[in-house]
């Protein structure tokens, strides 16, 4: 499947602002974004330097993404919950803009409740899970 620039620059954008939602940026959570980001295309340099100014990063737009591709945001609800379990935590915060992504992609919030559920296994792990977007690309 062939992901569009906007819609690759979106699913990073939206796991970077996933990652600092709670203000603090775990090395699991860094792992998946550099490979996440890799896997997009974008250099490791640039995900580097978006991590190490994420947190007092104020340009960082973070309205919920609105993806072009139907398949692509349900890839992207999916490794946004397993970033945000690998957290070692799940906040309200993250979990609720994350609803307000699936909703506004249409995506039933029946299935979010279920993906939550799935993934929060993850809470309690160092390793980092495979992300659902290897599975698109």
């Amino acid at each position: 499947m062939s992901i569009t620039l906007i819609d690759k620059s979106s699913y990073l954008r939206g796991l970077l602002i996933l990652a600092r939602k709670d203000n603090n940026i775990s090395k699991i959570q860094k792992t998946i974004i550099l490979n996440a980001g890799k896997r997009l295309g974008f250099s490791s340099e640039f995900c580097e330097e978006n991590l190490n100014t994420l947190l007092y990063n104020k340009c960082l737009c973070e309205d919920p993404i609105k993806f072009n591709s139907y398949a692509v945001a349900k890839s992207f609800i999916a490794d946004g919950l397993k970033l945000t379990c690998s957290g070692k935590s799940i906040i309200d915060a993250e979990l609720n803009w994350l609803r307000q992504a699936a909703e506004i992609n249409s995506i039933d919030l029946k299935w979010f409740n279920e993906q939550v559920k799935k993934y929060s296994y993850l809470i309690n792990t160092d390793v980092p899970t495979q992300l659902t977007l290897y599975s698109i690309i």
